[in-house]
């Protein structure tokens, strides 16, 4: 399951934050970030999946 989060999130970093932890500060922080640039939205995607 984690490979499928990690593909999501290399893809589209909010949804593959969004299936390890729900709408909540780490999803807006995450699409935040972004917005503000894809690479920093994809580290901190794949952060968040494999912290938990």
């Amino acid at each position: 399951m984690d490979i499928i989060r990690i593909l999501f999130a290399i893809i589209l970093p909010p949804v593959g934050v969004f299936l390890q932890v729900g709408i909540g500060l780490q999803f807006w922080l995450n699409i935040l970030l972004t917005l503000f640039g894809y690479i920093p939205g994809i580290i901190h995607a794949i952060w968040v999946i494999m912290r938990r």
